[in-house]
């Protein structure tokens, strides 16, 4: 990660999805899909360099790929387990009491989610809300709960994200005049102008 991490940002650590197959753009990694050079998983890397302690990586694929730009990976533990699976990994592997999570494949983010995720947020945290409708994957969680929680709705094949979340009591951060956006279909890509790596 460039630059040195403030001591303000040692609580926080940014999980980034990206164990998602790709299957709409023909198992392309998405991770490695750039915009204007710059591949997804670096991007987001970058942008949150200066407000998190540690970056983590939730990948199922090359973990070579990743550790020569210097990112840990951390795989599945839960075989087909969508994305709570990749949830539930990085908070078991998160040493920081807050884990902010986005997923890998988003266009754009706002500068103010942050601020706007930490102002909304309730014991356990909370989750973003674009003009889309709610983002549950853009989220900043309380580790310790989704630690303990996720493994149980894994075990009870609970995997919507969105359930989870209403368990643990978490907030609804509104992000208004806001579209993240997603990099799902070769329409997507070309709209973006990003090309595969």
């Amino acid at each position: 990660m460039a630059g040195q991490a403030s001591s303000a940002s040692r609580d926080l650590t940014l999980g980034i999805l990206a164990g998602g197959r790709g299957t709409r753009l023909g198992g392309c990694d998405k991770a490695w899909l750039t915009r204007e050079g710059v591949p997804q998983v670096l991007r987001w890397q970058r942008r949150f360099a200066d407000v998190v302690g540690a970056v983590l990586v939730s990948a199922n694929t090359d973990p070579g790929r990743y550790a020569a730009h210097g990112l840990q990976v951390v795989a599945d533990r839960a075989p087909a387990g969508g994305p709570l699976a990749g949830l539930e990994a990085l908070a078991q592997a998160c040493a920081s009491p807050w884990l902010l999570t986005l997923p890998v494949d988003l266009v754009e983010v706002d500068a103010c989610l942050l601020p706007t995720l930490r102002a909304a947020a309730s014991a356990n945290g909370a989750f973003a809300a674009d003009d889309d409708g709610p983002q549950p994957l853009v989220a900043l969680w309380r580790v310790a709960a989704l630690r303990a929680a996720a493994p149980r709705a894994l075990q009870a094949g609970a995997l919507a994200v969105h359930a989870l979340q209403a368990g643990l009591g978490m907030a609804c951060a509104r992000c208004a005049g806001v579209r993240f956006g997603n990099l799902n279909t070769p329409d997507d890509l070309q709209a973006a102008g990003v090309t595969p790596r």
